[in-house]
C-alpha cells in the first residue's frame, strides 16, 4: 500500500481500509504546533488507529500532548478514594500488570480478574455517559512475546451490513455498563460488585448507529454493551453477539504489535474496536500508559434519559 501524505505528516496504511503508522512528527516538541495537531486529527479522521513507533514521549509530555486535543478524563480508583497511584498525573490510566511497589499483578486478585475484561473486544469509556473520542497508549515495559492489541474497523463493517439490519438498528438506544463486561470476563469474581464499584460507574447511555467524524456511518459497540433500551435481555444478547461477531471478522481487524518502549498508539473509540492478547503475564512486566480524551462532538453525552423514556415518563426523542 502506498504512502499517504497529510500536511506535514506521512502515512503508512497497515491496512486495506484503516489504520496507518505515521512518521515525521516530532514529540520533543510538545505541545505540537496547531497546524501539526490538524494533520494529526486529519489522520486520525481517516485512518482511527495511527501509530508511532519512536516517540521519546515520558508521562508529562503524553498528558500535555493528549490535552492538545481536547480535556482528558481523570483516572477512576475502582479500589476506593484512598488507593494510590502509581503515576504522579491524574490523567494516566494504569493499563499494565504491576503493582504501586513494581511488583506483578498476581493471579486471582480482584485486578487480575478486572484486567481480563481487556480481552473482550469494546471501546474505551464507552460506560461513560460523556464518553471518550480518544485513547492514546504508551509503551513503557513491552514482554517479549505476546500483549499485541488488536483492532477492529467499525466503519467497514458497518458498510457491509445488510440493509435490512441496517433499518433494524438505526434508531436503537444501548445501555453501555463496565461490570457487565467484568462479569463476562470473570462471572464468578464479578457475581457480585461492590457497593463503591457501583457508585463509581453507573450505566450509560448511546445511540448505537451513529455518523462518524469523517462522516460515514458506524456502530457504537463494546463488550460494555449490556442490553438495548426497550428490548428484553435475551434479545439484547443476541444482537450484541451478531453484531460485535461481524465486526471482528478478520477482514476488518488489524493487529499492532508493540515492539519497545516510546511506542505510541492512537486510536478513536468513536469508530474502531480493540481488545488486548495474551502474554506470560505471571512471568513478565507490560507497563503501559493510557490517556484518555473527551469527546466533544454531537455525540459526545449520548442519550442521557434514555432510562427515563424507557420507563414512560419522558416522550421518544
Amino acid at each position: 500500500m502506498e504512502t499517504i501524505q497529510i500536511g506535514s505528516i506521512t502515512c503508512k496504511p497497515l491496512h486495506p481500509t484503516f489504520a496507518a503508522e505515521i512518521t515525521g512528527v516530532d514529540f520533543s516538541q510538545v505541545p505540537l504546533p496547531q497546524n501539526v495537531i490538524d494533520d494529526l486529527v486529519t489522520a486520525q479522521n481517516r485512518f482511527a488507529v495511527t501509530v508511532y513507533r519512536d516517540t521519546g514521549l515520558d508521562d508529562a509530555r503524553h498528558v500535555k500532548f493528549s490535552q492538545q486535543l481536547n480535556e482528558c478524563e481523570l483516572c477512576p480508583k475502582f479500589g476506593g478514594p484512598a488507593q494510590p497511584d502509581r503515576f504522579s498525573d491524574p490523567h494516566l490510566f494504569d493499563a499494565g500488570n504491576m503493582n504501586l511497589d513494581g511488583t506483578l499483578i498476581q493471579k486471582d486478585t480482584r485486578r487480575w480478574w478486572y484486567n481480563k475484561g481487556n480481552a473482550l473486544w469494546h471501546t474505551d469509556s464507552s460506560f461513560n455517559q460523556h464518553r471518550s473520542k480518544y485513547s492514546l497508549l504508551l509503551a513503557h515495559l513491552v514482554p517479549k512475546d505476546g500483549g499485541d492489541t488488536q483492532f477492529a474497523d467499525v466503519r467497514a463493517a458497518y458498510d457491509d451490513l445488510p440493509q435490512e439490519k441496517k433499518d433494524q438498528i438505526e434508531d436503537l438506544v444501548i445501555e453501555h455498563d463496565l461490570w457487565w463486561s467484568r462479569q463476562l470476563a470473570a462471572p464468578e469474581e464479578f457475581e457480585s460488585v461492590t457497593q463503591h464499584e457501583m457508585n463509581a460507574k453507573q450505566p450509560a447511555y448511546h445511540k448505537l448507529v451513529q455518523v462518524g467524524p469523517g462522516g460515514r456511518k458506524t456502530m457504537f459497540l463494546a463488550a460494555h454493551s449490556k442490553r438495548v433500551i426497550g428490548w428484553s435481555q435475551e434479545k439484547s444478547t443476541e444482537l450484541i453477539n451478531e453484531l460485535i461477531a461481524h465486526v471482528t471478522q478478520p477482514k476488518y481487524t488489524l493487529a499492532v504489535k508493540w515492539y519497545h518502549p516510546g511506542q505510541l498508539v492512537w486510536w478513536d473509540n468513536r469508530i474502531s474496536m480493540h481488545r488486548a492478547t495474551p502474554f506470560s503475564d505471571q512471568m513478565e512486566k507490560r507497563d503501559m500508559r493510557r490517556t484518555t480524551v473527551f469527546d466533544d462532538g454531537p455525540y459526545a453525552y449520548g442519550v442521557p434519559d434514555a432510562k427515563q423514556m424507557e420507563l414512560g415518563s419522558l416522550p421518544p426523542a
